[in-house]
C-alpha cells in the first residue's frame, strides 16, 4: 500500500510554516489520539500516520528529503535517504578495488 501524502495527512498545502504544521497535528492528535478512541484500529492508524507527519515536517532537514524526494528519500529502499550525488569518494573506491580489477 502507497504511503500518503504528509501535507495531504495533516491538511496543510506546501507552503505551510512551522505553526501551521504544529496547528494542524495537534487538531488531529487529540481527534486521534489512542486514549480517546480505545479499540479503534482506524484510529490509530489515522494517529500514527499524523505524527509520522508530523515527526517529517516538523523538522526542516528531513522536511526538505521529503519535499525533494519523497517517502523514498526518508529511507525506503535506499539506505535513508543518501543522496548519490552527494558522493564524492568514488576515487576511494578505485585506489581499493583498482588492483583487483
Amino acid at each position: 500500500m502507497a504511503k500518503r501524502d504528509y501535507y495531504e495527512i495533516l491538511g496543510v498545502g506546501r507552503d505551510a510554516d512551522q505553526s501551521s504544521i504544529k496547528s494542524a497535528y495537534r487538531k488531529l492528535a487529540v481527534k486521534y489520539h489512542p486514549d480517546k478512541n480505545q479499540g479503534n484500529a482506524e484510529a490509530e492508524e489515522l494517529f500514527k500516520e499524523a505524527s509520522e507527519a508530523y515527526e517529517v515536517l516538523s523538522d526542516d532537514e528531513k522536511r526538505q528529503v521529503y519535499d525533494q524526494h519523497g517517502h523514498a528519500g526518508l529511507g525506503g529502499n535506499f539506505g535513508g535517504g543518501f543522496e548519490w550525488s552527494d558522493f564524492s569518494h568514488a576515487s576511494d573506491f578505485q585506489d581499493i578495488f583498482g588492483n583487483i580489477f
